[in-house]
């Protein structure tokens, strides 16, 4: 149950755009009653998030340094989360994860997330 499945990474230009994908499947509740986020983590670093969304309310949480250059978005139908990356650096070279929290807003931080995806790897160059 409760299984995440990233697609869409892979390696960029700097000034580069890549549309990450996750399906999720096996929720126990209805998709409206969770919170998703990606959660991106560099070697040695501790994750951060980066998107995160209510399924229920459409709400959105961007932290600042990703306010108008990464965008999330989830399809109902096929109960698949999004992220949309623009004008992606060097600095945005890491692992992606998807991740997914039963509650009624945005979860704020990684510790928020009870299941997760295995991670989709982006590599951006100079």
């Amino acid at each position: 149950e409760h299984y995440l499945a990233e697609s869409g990474g892979g390696s960029v230009q700097d000034g580069g755009s890549l549309t990450l994908s996750c399906a999720a499947s096996g929720f126990r509740y209805s998709p409206s009653r969770y919170a998703m986020g990606w959660i991106r983590q560099v070697p040695g670093k501790e994750r951060e998030t980066v998107a995160s969304l209510h399924i229920g309310t459409g709400a959105t949480f961007y932290p600042d340094a990703f306010k108008g250059r990464f965008t999330i978005s989830h399809d109902t139908a096929t109960n698949t989360l999004y992220l949309r990356m623009n004008n992606l650096t060097p600095g945005d070279t890491a692992m992606y994860y998807c991740a997914a929290v039963r509650m009624n807003n945005v979860a704020y931080t990684p510790s928020g997330y009870h299941y997760w995806g295995q991670g989709t790897q982006v590599t951006v160059s100079s």
